[in-house]
């Protein structure tokens, strides 16, 4: 009997297709076609497997859908999750640890780049019949000598550790739990305490998860706390952020500039005085967002989805909830 998977995020045709040809055949996919809350809880109320990606399952959601046994998560972030109903409704909750990290640490680069080298604002001046040269020299810096401040060192953190050798940059770490030394060694990163990162970073890239100790953990007391002419740099959760400090810290020039995926509401309002400044470069929290990372996304999450029906062991890495499998594992 097939297993009736509910992929909640609303993908391009091109993208379903890819998930299609990846899904096994013991699982039977319906699409999301938009993100409105009774459509989404209508699509989930006759699943037994729940996909979503930023979609948000809400404990409406789940009392509507009493079939439902697992929740794969697409990525790692689970703060669109309501947790206690998924722990009340005795469901199962499961990440693809890892399977973003490459594309999501490619674009926290290509932040720290476009912001250093003022590349939305030269491409514009160009395409106006500009020719600012001069300005940029003036303006523009290179990641090479710079120390990088990494807050998190998962797998996100390590992967970019892992790109910026390339560029000579100094590294260094803030998270709960220090990486071996073989992983420090191999990435020439450090663990320092949070408020030395801040105060010593050139750049300041941010990689936690949004819970309750990390909500708005970058404010007007840690900003005061950063070094004069920093930049930073948001590919994890907007909530991460007071966005009205950070913006009150780009126009009294505190900070250099800013290149944000991520954003407290998403989308973010129109108004929302980050999104007119010059000195900050936004994208719509597509990090992981890469069609050639699509079907191993896709694999890693089938792959859990078939261990839990098998009643087989999740990877540790990947278990947040655990709950009794379809066949009697766990």
């Amino acid at each position: 009997m097939m297993s009736r998977v509910a992929c909640l995020d609303v993908w391009a045709p091109a993208v379903r297709d890819v998930v299609r040809r990846t899904a096994p055949p013991e699982l039977s996919l319906h699409f999301a076609d938009s993100y409105d809350a009774d459509a989404q809880c209508a699509l989930a109320a006759g699943a037994d497997i729940l996909l979503p990606g930023f979609a948000p399952v809400t404990a409406r959601m789940l009392c509507g859908a009493p079939k439902v046994r697992m929740i794969q998560k697409w990525g790692i972030g689970i703060d669109a999750i309501d947790l206690d109903s998924v722990r009340r409704h005795g469901v199962a909750l499961a990440i693809t640890t890892g399977a973003n990290a490459g594309p999501v640490a490619e674009l926290a680069i290509a932040l720290m780049l476009a912001v250093y080298r003022r590349i939305p604002y030269v491409n514009r001046a160009m395409r106006e019949g500009r020719w600012p040269t001069p300005e940029m020299r003036e303006t523009c810096f290179q990641i090479s000598g710079k120390t990088v401040g990494l807050v998190g060192f998962g797998h996100i953190g390590r992967m970019l550790a892992h790109r910026l050798r390339g560029f000579d940059a100094q590294v260094v770490y803030a998270d709960i739990r220090r990486a071996d030394f073989a992983t420090e060694q191999a990435l020439q990163a450090r663990q320092v305490p949070l408020d030395e990162l801040l105060r010593d970073s050139d750049i300041v890239s941010l990689h936690a998860p949004l819970v309750a100790q990390t909500a708005r953990m970058i404010n007007a007391r840690t900003i005061a706390g950063m070094k004069d002419g920093a930049v930073l740099i948001n590919t994890a959760r907007g909530g991460l952020v007071d966005e009205v400090a950070l913006a009150a810290a780009l126009v009294s020039g505190k900070l250099r500039g800013a290149g944000l995926d991520a954003f407290d509401p998403e989308p973010p309002s129109p108004d929302n005085p980050l999104l007119s400044l010059e000195q900050v470069v936004v994208t719509p929290h597509a990090g992981g967002g890469v069609f050639d990372n699509v079907a191993h996304v896709a694999g890693h999450a089938f792959g859990n989805i078939l261990r839990f029906l098998r009643g087989d062991p999740l990877p540790a890495a990947d278990l947040v909830i655990a709950a009794p499998s379809p066949a009697g594992g766990g």
